[in-house]
This record gives C-alpha cells, structure tokens and sequence, in this order.
C-alpha cells in the first residue's frame, strides 16, 4: 500500500502539468483563432473545475465562436467559473443578469457579482455597479450588498 502512495502522487503531478499544456494549447489555438481547437482543449478542463476554462467556455457561448451563440449555457459557464473566485466571471455574470441575458433581469445579483468582481480586481465591476445603482432603491442596495459580503465571507474574500 505505501508503495502506491509515490506513485499516485506522480500522477497527479502529470496530470497537472497536461492540463497546463492543454489550456496553454488552447489559448495558443484561440489567438490563431482556431475556436474548434481552443473549445476542445478547454472543455474537458472546464468540466474538471478549472475556472478559467470554465471562463473561456462561457466566453465562446456568450460570443458564439464556433459554437452556436447560447446564453443560458454562457450563465451556467460564468457561474461555475465566478463561484470560484473567478473575476471577470463574477463581471460577466453581473452583466447577463444585468441584461436578463441567459438568466432573469436581476439587478440585485447584478450588483452583488459587480461588487464581487470589483473586490477581485475586476475594475469594471464598480463601473457597473455604480451605474446599476442608478435603477435600484435603497433597499435593493442594502440586499445586494449584504449579499455580496456574505458571499466574500464565506470565502475568505474582502
């Protein structure tokens, strides 16, 4: 059994290191823009919890490359990458429920994933947020805020 332990751990090792080649693949096909290749070698990292495939998935959705333009499964890319802390996720995601884009119009989200985003270094997301805040009442704010606190405190974020 103990002697399964190194090996186990060099395989993890491997596997990192290829789905570092494979998202860098992928990034390299994207700016040649060969969207085929790029959505090929992301997708599999994506479905594996790597944020920022998750991110780039949602992007070819939200922009339709390649891949036929779908909204709703942009929102469900963004979500899984902004959850993680992602923060142009967190910008995107406000957007889509900014403009019921893939999802409800939300302003109350919009703002909470702005604020989230903007904390993460996101500097679009106080653009937007100061600009949302405009269409919102005090109270809606107020939510919006206290959700976007929680949501960093629970994480260890802010």
């Amino acid at each position: 059994m103990n002697r399964l332990i190194p090996v186990f751990l060099m395989l993890i090792f491997m596997s990192v290191s290829v789905y570092a080649d494979d998202f860098q693949d992928g990034v390299k096909a994207f700016k040649r823009e060969d969207y085929k290749t790029a959505f090929e070698k992301w997708r599999p990292l994506a479905e594996h919890g790597n944020s920022k495939a998750e991110y780039n998935i949602g992007a070819m959705y939200d922009y339709g490359l390649w891949i036929k333009q779908d909204y709703k499964q942009a929102f469900k890319w963004f979500s899984l990458s902004a959850e993680q802390g992602h923060a142009k996720a967190g910008y995107k995601l406000g957007l889509m429920y900014e403009e019921g884009r893939g999802t409800d119009l939300e302003f109350i989200k919009a703002y909470m994933w702005y604020r989230i985003a903007e904390v993460g270094g996101e500097n679009r997301g106080s653009m937007n947020r100061d600009a949302i805040e405009k269409k919102m009442t005090p109270a809606q704010i107020a939510e919006a805020q206290k959700l976007a606190r929680e949501w960093m405190e629970e994480r260890g974020r802010e």
